[in-house]
């Protein structure tokens, strides 16, 4: 098996040269002493061929004329002038066979050498490139391939990729081979252990070999060493995350009142229903039914208390991204219980329009409820700082025509100047006195994370309408 081609090394000629002048000249001798044994100068080809392997292009031609010359010269020696019929259509025979194996071999080394240049071609990307049988055997092994694994051609060859590299497949692999065989390519991402013991991932894609009669006859491979933009991106996610994690806690700290009020109202009601049922156990004839009836109204309150602080505590938690089956019409509801009481301090009315059936949506849980939470004080915000006597926001969820799940939240401020719209999700970039510009550029950080678009809707009616999309998915898809 070649692993790569290259044009015939000059070195063999020291071998060959003396080898195909030696026969050359024992031909011419032969032919010369022994007219009768035959059309002996057709062996000339021998030498031509001898030649093809070591010489290039001008040294085969100069070959031929050599062998040509021989035999005429051999010719001459032995017929001379009186040359019968027979001898002189032996001798055209030799010279024609020569001049056509020399013809034969010219094109045959032009039809290597342009192999070789794309071999060599192939040896430049740093790319690992190899071709292997239907089963599974190396036949070709590229410089990037030993670059990047570690592994020489002469290693490499005849052994299998799969146990070499150890190949960690992000599917069944006879689900793969049935896509590569079925569509002639696949691509995707694989893990692959170096010699050094190393894991590297690699964006790999196949491409499928056939003969004229469709049949399968080999695979070749291409492997992009990806292993350093996964980390940076493993990197970036973390730093998005932290970002995150900060932006909560500033929110969190912007809805103090609102957190003290919506905590202290199940607290004042645990209070009061402990009251209740002291005077109703301290009667002469204790009532228990209403003590009964008091503690369930305290057990309920605690457990709103409790549901209040889990969903404050999991807001404030640093931790990494979880990913399962949600429902957005419950995110929206649990959203809201934190700026329930911004809506009713700033005397803005909240009117709900959301999809009379779950929106199941893969995301998580917690950063959804941020972005959410982002976009309705915002609105909150930009209501309080206007004259208007309209208050009100409307909160919608639907599913459009792409059967992705939408959430629009439009309220009645000042709305927003157009040459700011087009810069309002840009990192830094804020419109309030007092901002830092990152909320609304985490929201677009998380909701394309989420594989969703977020945009602004134009409204000519005044007012902003904030639109963002997840993308929909059946209930069993995340179980």
């Amino acid at each position: 098996m070649r692993h790569r081609l290259s044009p015939p090394a000059s070195g063999n000629s020291r071998l060959v040269a003396p080898l195909a002048i030696l026969l050359a000249a024992g031909i011419f001798v032969v032919d010369t002493i022994d007219p009768f044994s035959g059309a002996v100068a057709v062996l000339y080809v021998v030498v031509i061929l001898l030649a093809g392997t070591t010489f290039r292009r001008r040294g085969i031609v100069l070959c031929s004329f050599a062998c040509i010359a021989l035999t005429s010269l051999s010719f001459w020696f032995v017929h001379g002038e009186e040359a019968s019929g027979g001898a002189f259509s032996r001798c055209l025979m030799s010279i024609a066979a020569i001049a056509i194996t020399t013809l034969l071999v010219l094109k045959n080394q032009s039809t290597s050498n342009d192999l070789s240049e794309k071999a060599q071609l192939l040896d430049l990307t740093h790319d690992a490139i190899f071709v292997r049988s239907m089963g599974d055997l190396i036949t070709y092994w590229n410089r990037g391939a030993e670059a990047i694994y570690g592994w020489s051609a002469e290693h490499a060859a005849g052994k299998s990729t799969h146990q070499l590299l150890q190949t960690v497949f992000p599917a069944k692999l006879n689900e793969i081979n049935r896509q590569l065989l079925s569509s002639d390519r696949w691509e995707g991402e694989l893990l692959h252990t170096k010699r050094d013991g190393s894991v590297v991932v690699v964006s790999s894609r196949w491409s499928l070999k056939k003969d004229a009669d469709g049949k399968p006859l080999a695979v070749l491979e291409t492997n992009t060493d990806i292993s350093q933009r996964r980390r940076a991106e493993t990197e970036v996610l973390k730093a998005q995350a932290e970002l995150a994690h900060v932006t909560r806690l500033t929110t969190l700290g912007e809805l103090t009142a609102s957190i003290a009020h919506e905590v202290n109202q199940p607290l004042a009601g645990i209070v009061m229903n402990g009251e209740a049922c002291l005077r109703w156990i301290d009667r002469d004839k204790p009532d228990l039914d209403e003590v009964r009836s008091a503690v369930k109204r305290s057990i309920a309150d605690a457990q709103r208390a409790s549901d209040i602080v889990h969903r404050i505590r999991a807001l404030s938690k640093k931790g990494d991204i979880q990913m399962a089956l949600v429902d957005v019409n419950e995110i929206v509801n649990e959203s809201l219980v934190l700026v329930q009481h911004e809506l009713i301090a700033n005397h803005i009315t909240l009117k709900l329009d959301l999809a009379n059936r779950p929106l199941p949506a893969l995301g998580d849980r917690i950063q959804l409820q941020q972005v959410l939470i982002n976009l309705l004080i915002n609105g909150i915000q930009a209501m309080a700082s206007g004259n208007s006597d309209l208050r009100e926001i409307l909160v919608t969820t639907s599913i459009d025509e792409s059967n992705q799940a939408n959430v629009r939240i439009r309220d009645s401020g000042p709305g927003i100047d157009p040459d700011n719209a087009r810069q309002l999700f840009k990192t830094f970039f804020t419109t309030k006195a007092d901002g830092i510009g990152m909320g609304l550029s985490i929201c677009r950080s998380i909701v394309e994370s989420h594989g969703g678009d977020v945009w602004i809707v134009p409204n000519p009616g005044g007012g902003a309408i904030f639109q963002f999309s997840l993308p929909r998915v059946e209930k069993d898809a995340g179980s």
